[in-house]
């Protein structure tokens, strides 16, 4: 285990697209205060009761994670609140979503990202996670409701729910369900493909590659080991390709932790690219 972690650190970190020249040579320390300063627009303050701990944490994620993959910080950013939100670390998320803004992401973006955990944690956690992002924006001053991102209706969910769903995935869950009783082996698939593809996956602010990302982030998060190898094709299907994957799952491991994760590096590791060519364009 150790040594295929440290591959993975090793390998990603020298494909990197984080490390400027100039700052190749700076301590661990230099490279978290930068990074820092980027997110949280301020300078770093020591722990008054746990220094250690913290020291240890902010060097592990701002100094060595945010410089480890080809993501950019906004998708750094919107890992992260998918993360926080599907465990419901709620004051690590206020902070995670002003820094997403600060680095760019637009209050859109990070609405649909946490929205798009719905599926998958459930309407109770997902309005608590909206809770703090309508917090952060009205302190912020920004304008509240945003804009509507819905495309779908009561009439055309299902059909355009499935028109995703069966790109990415085909008709797997249904074959699957087609052993239970009626009128679950119907009611529970197409459950699946007008709640979690009509309602989600057709709305504005995300393209369906990053809801796929996003989707595996957070099936990683809570540990679904069932559905991770089928969202793992239909990440890449969706145009993601394997080092996006492994970057983002390095991304989430600080807050995700190794076990979690590490399921999910092993199943982007075995998976064959060549039967899973993209599908949308960029």
């Amino acid at each position: 285990m150790k040594k295929i972690i440290i591959t993975l650190f090793l390998s990603l970190f020298l494909c990197s697209n984080y490390v400027f020249a100039e700052e190749k040579n700076m301590t661990r320390s230099e490279r978290t205060n930068i990074v820092y300063k980027e997110l949280f627009q301020s300078e770093r303050i020591p722990s008054s009761t746990d220094p250690e701990f913290m020291e240890i944490l902010q060097r592990n994620i701002f100094g060595e994670v945010f410089y480890i993959g080809n993501l950019t910080s906004k998708e750094r950013e919107l890992i992260t609140i998918a993360s926080l939100t599907t465990l419901q670390t709620l004051p690590q998320l206020k902070a995670h979503i002003n820094a997403a803004l600060n680095v760019g992401n637009t209050p859109l973006e990070i609405r649909e990202t946490i929205y798009q955990c719905a599926p998958f944690i459930g309407f109770p956690r997902t309005l608590n996670a909206i809770g703090v992002f309508n917090d952060v924006a009205k302190e912020r001053g920004i304008p509240l409701p945003l804009e509507n991102a819905s495309t779908s209706t009561d009439e055309n969910r299902f059909n355009k729910g499935l028109e995703l769903q069966s790109e990415l995935y085909g008709d797997e869950v249904k074959n699957a369900m087609k052993k239970l009783s009626e009128p679950y082996k119907n009611v529970i698939p197409d459950t699946l493909t007008t709640f979690c593809f009509g309602d989600f996956y057709t709305r504005k602010g995300l393209t369906i590659k990053q809801r796929e990302l996003l989707s595996l982030v957070v099936l990683t998060a809570l540990g679904a080991e069932k559905q991770l190898k089928a969202h793992v094709i239909g990440a890449l299907k969706a145009g993601n390709d394997k080092e996006t994957l492994l970057a983002a799952m390095v991304q989430a491991i600080p807050y995700i932790g190794l076990a979690n994760a590490m399921t999910t590096i092993n199943l982007i590791k075995d998976a064959d690219i060549e039967n899973y060519k993209p599908i949308y364009e960029e």
